[in-house]
Order: structure tokens, then sequence, then C-alpha cells
């Protein structure tokens, strides 16, 4: 066996050899290699053109033409230029593998299986390439065995110099037969990474392992490693269709922008790249774009009939169309040409969950453990989905099952070490849910998500008169790499919640910073996805459950839920919104950073506006159209009674109505330059000619309220609100008119502020915190009681305002709530944890609950005899026990 490097595995991206590399050859020919190396295509092309000419017979430059035409995509005048050369050079062997590689790449695969064997069996240079070819068409025809003992053939090849006589070629091609023999031993999986790396070794110049390396790390979930690889090659080849391929499937695992411009650069080069092309339909597949996923895997399979990966992404395309007998039509020509072809259902597994469908995605992938059991791809698919939708042990089991397979997976990996931690976390339930919270901190937080729980459910059942089965299972992070796992399997996921249907997932308020989202509202979001995606069958496109969700989170409370910003308007005025038939894009494939969060608030604006013009019971009957197979325009059509484009047209007509003020205030063509905040004098300048620019007025009270001029800030901030009302954001004039009254002492006018911006933006921490200070100084327990509440939602870790709160409640004689929040003193473990909790005793003392007031009350005591204020309670406990109290 090759000695071992480290735990990671590999894939297999068959492509043209490229020619090998003689150390240090100059000339005309090297020129050329060198022309196809950097990716300077046309120019190989017509370097070796001219070689051949010279010398037809020459396999070097023969192979270069070769190679050349085919990384462009230019296979038919490739496969060309091989049969001249053996026209050429009829006992010559040479390029039989060349033309073999040529062959598959379109299909003809009985055909390219005569080449390999030529090459090989008349023992050309580059035989081992043709022997490894022709074990991989054996492996993908389904002929297993066979092709693993042709793999494990090329250890022997190895072992027999110890790789010191094999050239850079040669090691790459022993890399990726070990590779399918990781199949059987996961111990090969890092023997094919060390041939790699040999290769490279061997020779830098080569960039065929570099990008198997980048392919297998990917593989394995390890795009963190494998965009390097990548990287490297289009370093020194930028026009590389594979190293663009690469970089754009990592960028899409990563959540990040951009995927689609590499791959269509990648296509660009080389319009017939089937892998590409493939990669193009799955990401059309994301943002639900089912046609054109279909055009681009038809494309595929145009070039190459035989293509299985094109195969199952169509079938894919077509199961989501809805469309079952063009699915099974196209499931059964791949299992025809491979009757053991489990990466069929895997990708049926993967695209439905892409799309939401969960519970089919399981089912999938247990039909690729039927006709592969040793498919560790496909125990992991089938105990990811079982972990989302609730067969936790089930789940695990198989995940295990698949670590035990292939322990470089690196979802599987963190998905099993985070199940491990699942042993600390404590299980609450409630009449519907089963809410699972970490033990730190599950005392604290189940005060409060039972009540928010029950309510969110009635409200919603009671809205769509649907009602989710239960329990609904929640799970609340501590650590946000963790519910990234949870999610997608590594850490860095951005959002904050994600609802599975019968699973929820999300961050704990301690996940993040103090006042950096309302976990209530996060909550009240995820559940309304549940109601969606069942009420739909997980057929809800993504734009409208994620509008429909942030729409809800608006009508739960005031201040929860997206608000408009300038930037928002902005956007719009400038050309950024996406029209509403193509909002999905803005949520699978954000054009810009800020795309995403702008799809959110502009998809919720588009159902409250239907909600408006239709009435509640459209909405539940587009859910209805999703359920039975309609996609957005349809639906429109069926519901609403108009093409999207026509609806497009009457929203957008509304938003400018409904924003005609703010809209107006914005200035897109006054930009800070170059990134830098606008002087003193630019601002005064442009607040003073133009009392219409919101901007200005905003900035540049904030000026003149830092410099202390408080009478003339407040009137540029009266402005600002006066043209903007519906921002209450970061900085918004609200907060500045709060400031600016409260310096000046006059509390009831900064109170009054902090009530209409919570009442917009009820997730501001501080703007809550300090409305609940002046509201207790001007008298009024219950407003400052209100805010206070609030922030439990928010970040409810503060000791010092649940005591404050729980007086508040005492003295307005909502007792109930005063001993919820005795409970949260406590569950924070308090210093003082005798006073903490005679104070609970207390608590239940006034709200009548004698039995737990004793109680308590003698918990304090054995923890603190002497406590005088504790005797006294128990002595009213027992005179009111004993006057008849309960």
């Amino acid at each position: 066996m090759i000695s071992a490097l480290r735990r990671v595995a590999l894939s297999l991206a068959t492509a043209v050899s490229v020619g090998y590399t003689v150390a240090h050859a100059q000339g005309p020919i090297a020129e050329a290699e060198t022309a196809l190396r950097t990716g300077r295509y046309d120019d190989a092309i017509s370097a070796f053109r001219g070689l051949v000419r010279r010398d037809p017979a020459a396999p070097r430059s023969a192979r270069g033409l070769i190679g050349a035409l085919a990384e462009v995509g230019r296979y038919g005048e490739a496969e060309d230029a091989a049969r001249r050369y053996i026209e050429s050079a009829p006992n010559s062997p040479e390029i039989w593998n060349s033309l073999g590689e040529v062959l598959y790449l379109v299909g003809r695969i009985d055909e390219a299986a005569d080449a390999f064997a030529r090459a090989m069996n008349a023992g050309a240079s580059d035989s081992l390439d043709a022997r490894l070819n022709l074990a991989v068409l054996r492996w993908e025809r389904g002929e297993r065995e066979e092709a693993l003992r042709e793999f494990d053939g090329f250890i022997d090849v190895y072992n027999r110099s110890r790789g010191r006589d094999l050239s850079s070629e040669e090691l790459t091609a022993v890399g990726t037969a070990v590779r399918y023999l990781g199949i059987e031993d996961s111990d090969y999986s890092r023997d094919a990474l060390r041939a790699y790396e040999e290769a490279i070794a061997r020779d830098p110049r080569n960039l065929e392992p570099r990008i198997k390396i980048g392919e297998l790390l990917l593989e394995k979930y390890n795009s963190g490693e494998a965009a390097p690889a990548f990287a490297d090659v289009l370093e020194l080849n930028p026009s590389h269709p594979r190293a663009l391929l690469g970089r754009a499937r990592t960028l899409r695992f990563d959540g990040r922008p951009g995927s689609l411009e590499l791959v269509d650069r990648s296509l660009e080069v080389n319009p017939n790249f089937v892998p590409a092309r493939v990669f193009r339909a799955e990401l059309s597949l994301e943002a639900e774009g089912y046609d054109a996923a279909a055009r681009e895997a038809e494309r595929a399979l145009d070039v190459n009939p035989n293509s299985l990966e094109a195969i199952a992404v169509l079938a894919a395309t077509r199961y989501l169309q809805g469309d079952h007998a063009a699915y099974e039509e196209v499931r059964d020509r791949a299992l025809t040409f491979n009757p053991r072809y489990a990466g069929l259902h895997n990708t049926l597994a993967e695209l439905s969950a892409r799309n939401r469908l969960y519970f089919r995605a399981a089912e999938f992938a247990g039909r690729a453990l039927e006709l592969d059991p040793k498919s560790w791809r496909s125990f992991a698919l089938l105990g990811i989905n079982q972990l989302r939708i609730g067969l936790i042990e089930e789940g695990r089991a198989n995940l295990e099952t698949a670590f035990a397979g292939d322990p470089f997976d690196i979802w599987t990996k963190n998905t099993l070490d985070l199940l491990d931690t699942f042993e600390e976390y404590d299980e609450a339930r409630t009449e519907r849910f089963l809410v699972t919270i970490d033990g730190k901190e599950s005392e604290l937080l189940s005060l409060y998500f039972a009540e928010l729980a029950e309510e969110a459910y009635d409200r919603l059942a009671m809205r769509y008169g649907f009602r989710p089965r239960t329990p609904v299972r929640v799970e609340v992070y501590r650590s946000h790499a963790d519910f990234s796992v949870r999610t997608v399997g590594l850490v860095g996921l951005g959002a904050l919640g994600v609802s599975f249907g019968p699973v929820i997932a999300m961050d704990s308020p301690s996940a993040r910073d103090a006042g950096e989202f309302n976990w209530g509202s996060t909550f009240w979001h995820e559940l309304a996805h549940t109601f969606h995606l069942g009420m739909s069958e997980h057929r809800v496109p993504r734009w409208f459950s994620e509008g429909l969700a942030v729409y809800e989170e608006r009508r739960a409370r005031p201040g929860w839920g997206e608000d408009v910003t300038p930037a928002f308007l902005m956007a719009y005025l400038q050309g950024r919104l996406l029209p509403v038939g193509e909002l999905n894009n803005g949520f699978a494939r954000p054009a810009f950073p800020e795309q995403l969060m702008f799809s959110y608030y502009e998809a919720s604006l588009v159902l409250e506006f239907i909600e408006q013009q239709a009435g509640a019971q459209a909405l539940i009957d587009l859910l209805s159209a999703f359920r039975d197979g309609a996609g957005t325009a349809e639906a429109f059509e069926r519901v609403l009674d108009v093409s999207v484009d026509e609806f497009n047209d009457r929203f957008f007509e509304h938003f400018e109505e409904r924003f005609a003020a703010p809209l107006a205030a914005m200035r897109p063509d006054r930009q800070m330059e170059h990134g830098q905040r606008p002087g003193r004098d630019d601002l005064e300048e442009w607040a003073r000619e133009d009392p219409g620019d919101f901007y200005a007025q905003l900035m540049f009270g904030r000026i003149l309220l830092e410099e202390g001029a408080i009478e003339e800030a407040v009137a540029h901030f009266e402005r600002a609100k006066a043209l903007f009302p519906q921002y209450a954001g970061p900085a918004s004039p609200y907060w500045h008119l709060a400031l600016a009254h409260r310096e000046r002492g006059a509390l009831s006018e900064a109170a009054a502020e902090l009530d209409a911006l919570t009442a917009i933006n009820g997730r501001d921490y501080q703007a809550n915190l300090e409305l609940a200070e002046i509201r207790e100084n001007l008298g009024d327990p219950a407003g400052a009681a209100t805010a206070l509440e609030r922030l439990n939602y928010i970040y409810p870790y503060d000791m010092s305002l649940h005591a404050r709160l729980a007086g508040l409640y005492s003295g307005l004689g909502e007792h109930t709530k005063a001993v919820r929040e005795r409970k949260a003193v406590l569950a924070l473990d308090p210093v003082d944890r005798a006073e903490a909790t005679y104070q609970l005793a207390r608590a239940y003392f006034d709200a009548g609950d004698l039995a737990l007031a004793r109680r308590t009350v003698l918990r304090t005591l054995e923890d603190a005899p002497s406590f005088e204020a504790a005797q006294e309670l128990l002595l009213e406990i027992r005179a009111r026990g004993s006057g008849g109290g309960t």
C-alpha cells in the first residue's frame, strides 16, 4: 500500500490528457504546450496544427492538438485530429487513448472502450492512463468487482518502483485508481492524496493532480482547502474550465455569490463542458427554475447522451416539476446503463433536500442504498435527512455507518460530533412542542419558550386553518457554529434559524452579542415555515415562504420582523430590487451581499400586498396551488387571476405610493466619495440647500448634537423624521431625538420618540433599555415593564433587568409574570441565592400560591436559617393558611 499522508478522500473527473511534460523542453512544441497550460487555447491550437502539418506522425504534437481542442469543447475536431494521426501512423498505438478520451466525452462508450483497449494492449506510452480509463468505464457501467480488480493492480504498479519511475501523469492515474479502492477501504483515500501530491512534486506544471485534489476535498465538504487548490490552477491558467467550475462549486458550497458567473466563464471557454452544464442546472433547480434546469441538462445530454450525472440531474428536474412519467423514463435510462448507480438517487436526494423536500430526500437515499449497500454518501444523506425530519436515533445510526465507511466526510463527522453534545441538552415538553436547550440555559429560556411557542401555534393555526403534526421539535443552540453544523454540516452559516418542517433549529440568544437579533421573532418566523411547508407539502417556493414568514413576524408583535431602510429604498432607485417573478434568485444566488436581506423584506411586502388586495384566503389558496404542483406564475394566474408581470407592475406602483415620501428624500446621485463620510461643511451645505435630503438632515443633525447645538439638531432630526417616518433602524431620527430630549430634560418627549421607535423596531435592545429607564423615571411602571418585556426576546441574560421587571410586575399586580421573572433571576445563578429564592417565595405568596410559597421559603431557610425576612414570610404564609388561604 502507498504510504499514508492525511485523512482525506478523492473524486474522479475524467478528462482528456493534455500531454506529458518533458523537463526543460524547449522549442516550438514546448511553446505550444506552455500556451495550452496557461489557457491561451487559440495560440496552442494554432501552434499544434502547424507542428502536425510538419510531421503528421509525431505523437506528442498530435496529442497536444487533441487535448487543446478537447479542452475548449471542439470534440469533433479533436476526433478528426486523432483519426488523421492514426491514418498517418497506422502501426502506432500512441493516440488511441487520446481518441478514447474524446469518444468518452461525447458518450460513445463502446468505441471509447475499444480505443482504450488498443492503447493498453499495444503498450502505448500512456497505456497506464488507458488502463485506468477502461476500469472507470467498467465502474460506470456497474461492473464493480471487475473494475475494483483493475484498480487494485495500480498498487502493484506503484510499489514495483516505489513511484520513482512513474511520470507525473502516471502518478495521477495511480491516485485516481486508489481513490476508487477507498470505497472498500477508507485508508486508501489517504494514499490517493499522496499519489497526487507526488505527481505535483514530479512535475509542478501538471495541473491535473491539483484539480483532482480540489475535487476530492470538495467532495468531502472541505471547501476551505479545496478553494486554494483551484486557485493555484487559475493562477497559472485563468481560463481552465474545470478549475473555474471547481471554484464555482466552492462558492456555492460556502453560500457566497459568484458561482454562476464562474461557471459561465467555464462555459465560455468550453460550451460543451458537460459537468458545467450539470452544475448550471443544479443552480437553476436551487432557484426553482425547473425549465432552465431542464434546458441545461438536455444540452449536456446533447453532447454526451450517456453522462450519468446529466441524466441524474434531468431526472431530479422532472421529479421536481411533478412530471412523474418523464421522471421514470429518465430514471430508467440511467439504471439501464448502470443498474447499480446509487448516484442517481443520491442526486435526487440532494436536490430534493435543497428544495426542502426532506421526507423525499430520505426516501431517495434509502433507494440508493438498495442499489449500492456500500454507498457511504447514501448513508450520510439518509442520516442527515432523517435528522431533519425528527428521526434522531435512526439518523445517528446511519451517520455512524457512513462515518465508519468514509471517515473523511467532514459533514458526517461534524454532525456526529454535534449529536454527541445532545447529552448536555435538556428537553422541555409543552402541549405541542419538544424544546431541546443546552442545560446551562434551559431553565431560563424554557420560561419564555413554552408560552411563546404555544401562542404562536394557536395564532398560526387559527389564521391558516391548518395544524402541523406535533410535537414540533425545536433545537436551540448556544453556539452558532453548532447551529450551522446542524443545518449545513459546517460552521459559517449566516442564518439565525431554519425550519425543516417537523424540526426547527435556531440560535440561542447567547449565540450572538446582546441586541444582535430577536430570538422570539426568529422562532415565530421558523414556526411559520413549519405551517407553510406542511400546507404546501414542502412545495412552496423559497421566496414565498420567506416573505410570508417575515410578514408573520410583523403580525406577531409590534416592532418584530424586518422594516424599511434607506439602503433598501436606495437599491430600488438604483434598479437593484428584483422583479417578483425573479425573487427566488435573491435567495438562491444573490448578486451582491445585501440582496439576500433586501429580498426577504421585498418578498414580505409582496405577501402583505396580496393580502391587502385579495384577502387572507388568497395566501391559503396560493399555498394550496403550490401543493398541487403549480409554480409562481401558474399559481398567480389561478388564484389572483393575474400574470406575474402584471402583478409586478401593480406591486411596484403600490410600492412607490407607499414609500413616496422617503423615496423622494433619497439622493442616489449624491454618493460619498471613496467610501468616506462627507465633511461637516459639505453636510451643512447639503442640509441647508436641500431640506428634502433625508441623509443630509440626519447626518448634519448628528454633528450638531455632538457639538451641543441641541435645539438646532432637533430641527434637523424632526425634518429627517418627517421625510422618512418609517425608518427606525440604527441611528434613526427617533433615536437621536430621544437623546436630544433627554439631554434637555424633556423626558416625556424622549419617551414618545422611543415609543415610536420601538413600535417600528422592537428589536433595538438599547432603545428598549433607555425607554424602560425613562418610563420608570416618569412614574409609568406599565410602560417600563412593556419595554423590559421586549428585552426578554432579545437578550434575556441580564439578571438585574429581570429583578427590575419582577418588581414592576409585582407593583402592577401581574403576579404570574412576577413569578416568572423571579425564576429567571434564579436561573441565572445569582451570588446571593438565598435572597433570590426568598424573592421567588414572596412572588408566589403575592400570587396566592401558598403551597409553592411555603416550599420555596423553606428552601431559603435551609440555605440561610437565620434569614429574618424569610422567617417572617413563613409566618405570613401560615397565618394566611390558617385564615382560610389556599
